[in-house]
């Protein structure tokens, strides 16, 4: 422990620099800034390398966060990276995408502002690209196997790249025309500029992984292949194809031209930010997004850079408290009212309110909602009587979440789902089809990134142990396993 004294000697937490509101939202470059070396240190030297360490309980991966935060504080970085890579394939995702359960978790976190665990971690990574210490590592030698992956996301990364390190011919395929599935289109460029994605790719190429882009197993192209043909071609299958399904509105006028899941809009507007047309145009309208999670707000950050009248987020659960609540006491993850990057450059957030109607302007178009208050009673919304009331919009986005995986790469029919619509499997991966596994949200069902990469990595050592009958690879976790900050 460099400082045993600098929890106490710097109390205050300083975040990454953010560019100004007026400024950022006139392109899509990334918020944050870098932090400077000074403040790194200083703010790594505030971890209290505590005995039992919950910010490892906080995270799935089970990062080395004391180690790393030390040798950050001792300016470091070339055995922080080290430290950091042993446990996350990505840590340049999960710096800027991941909520940080870990930071709940801090012991510091009990009476003050908790380590700045989040900013550490990008800082380290993009410090180690920048100064060329993230090379190819290639395996010692080649086990002679084969594995297809379905699906580019952080899940199918990581899985793709742990077992490349043990040995085993990888090739991923993605029905995108790039790779990065939800790191790529989905997720806004302000949030994850996509030459971050792609500096990595540069690394998994270089370890041997073959990527084949525009290919959708289960397809009807020419080139698309089977299920069943990927379990001829290949000795195992990951299926990595996260959970796409949207949850949808169900009342009267929600098929009303305007009406969009919040993915058929993000991901042209992802698109439009690396130089391609705009898609679905918020500009000059009244946008209103139904659901106040994290998808919410990419389309809120979005509708701004497009220019949008105004925008309302619409959330049917009651207005979460500022304050730790007493019923979700540390080191759970509390579910606290939360103002991100997006909530920061404008916007409305109006909560406990339910959607009655979505209104026709008379040509088929969507004019408005009709929304009512209410509260949840025995897990049921109840409207209150007399509260219903119209707003203007002439875009309505869904970012309700998501209901599993659509039916294209493995239909229920050729492999069963559970009740949650997700693939089912046991508790090594593997579904019932013999060589067929399956990681991240299309198994677990909608979750984070960092699950999602701790799912890969465990389903890489289920893998490897079926086509070698051991491992040296990591699990991190089970498929059963249930964060203990929820």
């Amino acid at each position: 422990m460099a400082d045993p004294h600098g929890f106490l000697t710097h109390r205050q937490r300083e975040d990454r620099p953010s560019r100004p509101v007026p400024v950022r939202i006139q392109d899509w470059k990334e918020v944050h800034g870098e932090q400077g070396t000074d403040v790194l240190r200083r703010q790594a030297g505030r971890c209290m390398d505590c005995g039992i360490p919950f910010c490892h309980q906080g995270c799935p991966l089970g990062n080395l966060i004391p180690e790393w935060n030390d040798h950050t504080r001792r300016a470091n970085f070339a055995d922080a990276i080290e430290r950091l890579h042993a446990t996350n394939n990505f840590p340049e995702f999960t710096g800027r995408l991941c909520p940080a359960p870990c930071e709940t978790a801090c012991v510091l976190g009990i009476n003050e502002p908790p380590v700045m665990i989040k900013a550490i971690e990008v800082s380290i990574i993009d410090r180690a690209f920048a100064n060329g210490r993230v090379t190819p590592q290639e395996p010692e030698w080649l086990s002679g196997r084969t594995v297809a992956v379905v699906g580019s996301g952080p899940a199918g990364l990581a899985a793709a790249q742990q077992l490349s390190r043990a040995g085993h011919t990888v090739v991923v395929h993605e029905r995108s025309d790039a790779v990065g599935g939800l790191l790529r289109y989905g997720i806004p460029e302000f949030k994850l500029e996509k030459s971050v994605v792609d500096r990595r790719l540069v690394q998994l190429r270089g370890e041997g992984i073959r990527f084949v882009t525009g290919v959708t197993v289960g397809g009807d192209g020419p080139d698309d292949p089977s299920l069943a043909q990927l379990r001829e071609r290949f000795d195992a299958v990951v299926l990595a194809t996260g959970s796409t399904v949207p949850r949808t509105l169900q009342v009267p006028g929600a098929a009303l031209e305007g009406v969009h899941p919040a993915m058929d809009y993000l991901v042209p507007a992802n698109r439009e930010a690396l130089g391609g047309p705009r898609g679905i145009d918020a500009e000059g309208k009244d946008v209103v997004i139904i659901g106040g999670g994290d998808t919410g707000a990419d389309c809120l950050g979005t509708a701004h850079r497009q220019g949008a009248r105004s925008v309302l987020q619409l959330e049917i659960m009651p207005t979460p408290p500022t304050e730790r609540p007493a019923h979700q006491p540390w080191p759970t993850y509390p579910l606290l009212y939360k103002v991100t990057e997006a909530h920061e450059e404008g916007g409305k957030r109006t909560y406990g309110v339910s959607t009655v109607e979505v209104l026709d302007d008379g040509q088929g178009r969507v004019r408005g909602l009709t929304m009512v208050d209410g509260a949840f009673l025995d897990g049921r919304f109840v409207p209150t009587e007399g509260t219903e009331r119209e707003i203007p919009a002439q875009l309505v986005l869904l970012a309700m979440g998501f209901v599993g995986p659509d039916q294209t790469a493995a239909p229920a029919v050729e492999l069963p789902r559970t009740r949650a619509n997700t693939y089912e499997r046991d508790g090594s991966f593997a579904t019932p089809l013999d060589g067929v596994f399956a990681a991240g949200d299309c198994g677990r069902g909608q979750s984070l990134i960092v699950w999602a990469i701790a799912e890969g990595r465990a389903c890489a050592a289920a893998v490897d142990r079926y086509l070698s009958g051991r491992t040296t690879l990591p699990a991190p976790i089970r498929p059963t396993d249930r964060p203990l900050t929820v």
